[in-house]
């Protein structure tokens, strides 16, 4: 994965909690640097994930999240997560993020979450708002 692939970037620093006994992060972290880099990704585009709820009496359900692990990251390191949506469909978003050391190229680790919209309660798929597929194809 490209660097330049990435237009936004949500920056972190590894801290002592977020390591394992052989001094790199712990897998499961990973996920929430993801999650963590998508939320602030959403809110930099000006969408409002909380109007999804309000707005739209929708809510996105996680149906798949990989994780590839390159380059093990150390304590005290700072990440930069880049995201991008890679994939809009009619109920679904794709995203990808990745995660690079601060000013560095090289991927240390990548990703997919795919979400899909659902309408509160139904936990059937939805399609997705009107305004949020007008955001971000217009970002494309």
């Amino acid at each position: 994965m490209e660097r330049n692939a990435f237009s936004f970037f949500h920056p972190l620093r590894v801290r002592y909690a977020e390591i394992d006994l052989q001094g790199v992060v712990f897998n499961a972290h990973y996920l929430t640097y993801f999650d963590t880099a998508i939320t602030e990704f959403l809110r930099h585009s000006g969408y409002s994930y909380k109007s999804i709820f309000t707005d739209h009496g929708l809510d996105f359900h996680l149906v798949k999240a990989t994780v590839e692990y390159l380059r093990p990251i150390a304590f005290d390191l700072v990440i930069e997560i880049g995201v991008c949506l890679s994939h809009i469909g009619t109920s679904s978003v794709v995203f990808t993020p990745a995660i690079f050391a601060q000013g560095q190229d090289e991927c240390l680790s990548r990703g997919e979450i795919i979400w899909v919209c659902a309408k509160i309660g139904t936990y059937k798929s939805h399609p997705l708002p009107p305004d949020f597929v007008a955001l971000f194809r217009q970002e494309s």
